[in-house]
């Protein structure tokens, strides 16, 4: 018996009437999967601590986190594979740890998987291996995978019981709710009683399956802060929480995609928290499903004024990071934020500029309220392949502007790019540009643009005495991500139909924009099975390097070789 409904229900009003006491003595475990294996874990994972302290807080429930991303092991094959800071556990390693925390917290009745959809190999063996120890339980996924793929998640990962896309702080309470009836009273009598409703599909190869759609709390400022010590220290005594508090988000040593004339101690103990939900613009490469795709949404400076004396009383922090995908859309809050601690932020170059009525002044009031690091994400400094991802209304807004660049006395770039980063460092901020490579329509000419802008940050910041390698030289590979609006361009779908054999059908009638879908089968599969790092280029079958841009694959994998080399200067050679 399945129990299908088309009706939209806002998970706020499914839950409402599950009390503390349905769920009160459940034991849940988050697991949260590993990324980036080059650089050091500096972000808490917040998505599943803030779901686990809400559970914990409010409804009684024993949460707790087993944090994959959270170890890098320094040893031989690290050395032998050129990770500086470490290599994940292995999965025989993670199965030991996993056994080892149901062994300490006891068996849980609902595990929940939580990553992007560059951990999908990791979510197929870490499924297999929990149903290997414990058969019969609840488990889920959510998450940026989980959003992007929903239930063709079931075909490549059968293991999962449930896929819960888009936010899931409502959401989880019903998980949690149809876990534990589920154990309580069999699956037969749960879904005869209509108390699975309204997520349960139906069967799907065999198995009753669920698909809980997420959304924005009402409220952001009614969920409590994310409890850190939930990752104080891992079964085995490995001491997490310490990990993060002195790894900086940003530093010389990061080794991400950020330059910064900044080390370690100058920006540490450090905490990190979301204080912006969404974005309310449409990047063509971007996917935010999981975050609120373009309704943005807010806690207040209040709420995150108390977070941030939290952490300066229990951690005592000297500086906080905000990964918002865009932290000052609008100015109003950040008025209201006190100088407590140095922080940093995302947010765009056209905002910090300045230019207009509702951008002006953006730089001071938030160096002002305490901020000293600003990442930006142009992209290129190309204005046709900004155009072509989604970037050029608001960073060509203000049109372009001569500057003197390598002894050139007349070259033009995007003006909000030029003011952006010259209002930053006037106001004591730290500005780091990312860029990306092989994007639509780009040409070698396009690209050197992009290099041309850096040269140019090195010689302004040159200029006002900061060292040149403060500039970030790195550039990210363009990867197309399911759901995102790049796959309407035909030369996308065209590279990934001949390097990895994907075909596409018509998305049908959606709010995203996305006029293609891929056909979920073996193609699709080994492409995702692909994803990791985005500065890599993805080949494949054949060793067929996948290039979205204009440019000839030899000079494409040649200015990839020079980044690589830490050469990108060379590419103005060419």
């Amino acid at each position: 018996m399945s129990q299908i409904s088309s009706e939209y229900f806002h998970p706020s009003e499914v839950i409402k009437d599950i009390m503390p006491a349905d769920l009160r003595g459940m034991n849940v475990v988050f697991i949260n999967m590993p990324l980036r294996e080059s650089a050091r874990p500096n972000t808490t994972p917040e998505g599943p601590l803030l779901l686990a302290t809400n559970l914990r807080k409010n409804y009684s429930v024993n949460a707790s986190i087993i944090d994959l991303n959270a170890y890098r092991i320094k040893d031989e094959d690290a050395q032998k594979r050129g990770l500086p800071w470490g290599r994940h556990k292995t999965p025989a390693e993670a199965e030991t740890l996993i056994r080892k925390h149901f062994d300490v917290h006891g068996e849980p009745d609902l595990v929940a998987f939580s990553g992007k959809i560059t951990t999908f190999r990791w979510q197929q063996i870490l499924a297999q291996i929990i149903r290997q120890i414990l058969p019969n339980v609840f488990l889920v996924t959510g998450g940026g995978l989980a959003t992007e793929l929903k239930t063709h998640l079931f075909s490549y990962i059968p293991e999962f019981d449930g896929v819960a896309h888009s936010e899931g702080d409502d959401i989880i309470i019903k998980i949690a709710y149809d876990a534990i009836t589920i154990k309580q009273i069999g699956l037969t009598n749960a879904l005869n009683s209509g108390k699975l409703s309204p997520y349960c599909i139906g069967e799907i190869s065999d198995r009753q399956r669920f698909l809980y759609a997420g959304d924005r709390p009402l409220d952001l400022d009614k969920l409590p802060h994310a409890d850190l010590e939930l990752l104080k220290e891992d079964v085995f005594s490995h001491k997490i929480l310490e990990g993060y508090l002195w790894t900086p988000s940003w530093s010389r040593q990061a080794n991400n995609s950020s330059a910064i004339p900044w080390d370690d101690q100058d920006v540490t103990p450090k905490t990190t928290s979301v204080s912006s939900r969404g974005c309310p613009f449409g990047c063509k490469y971007c996917f935010r499903g999981s975050q609120g795709e373009r309704k943005w949404g807010i806690r207040s400076a209040e709420h995150i004024m108390r977070e941030l004396c939290e952490h300066i009383a229990k951690y005592n922090i000297k500086f906080h990071g905000f990964p918002d995908d865009n932290f000052a859309v609008t100015l109003g809050r950040i008025k209201q934020l006190n100088n407590l601690v140095a922080w940093g932020t995302h947010t765009r170059l056209d905002e910090v500029a300045g230019l207009n009525g509702t951008t002006r002044g953006t730089a001071e009031i938030m160096a002002k309220a305490g901020c000293k690091y600003i990442g930006f994400g142009p992209e290129s400094a190309s204005p046709k392949v900004l155009e072509a991802i989604g970037k050029g209304g608001h960073t060509l807004s203000n049109g372009m502007m001569d500057v003197t660049v390598g002894g050139n006395k007349n070259h033009a770039f995007p003006r909000s790019m030029i003011i952006g980063i010259q209002n930053a460092l006037e106001n004591d901020i730290h500005s780091n540009c990312t860029w990306i490579l092989a994007c639509p329509t780009e040409t070698l000419d396009d690209l050197k643009e992009t290099v041309l802008f850096m040269l140019w940050q090195k010689e302004y910041y040159s200029s006002k005495g900061l060292p040149r390698d403060s500039v970030n030289t790195r550039i990210f590979t363009l990867t197309w991500y399911p759901g995102t609006t790049i796959i309407n361009y035909e030369r996308v779908r065209n590279e990934l139909t001949r390097v990895f054999g994907i075909t596409f059908q018509p998305a049908g009638l959606n709010t995203s924009g996305v006029m293609w879908e891929p056909i979920y089968d073996e193609k699709f599969l080994a492409y995702i099975l692909e994803l990791d790092d985005a500065t890599k280029v993805l080949h494949g079958e054949a060793s067929e390097p996948l290039n979205f841009g204009d440019m000839p694959t030899a000079q494409f994998l040649q200015a990839r070789e020079y980044i690589d080399a830490n050469q990108t200067f060379k590419i103005l050679d060419m």
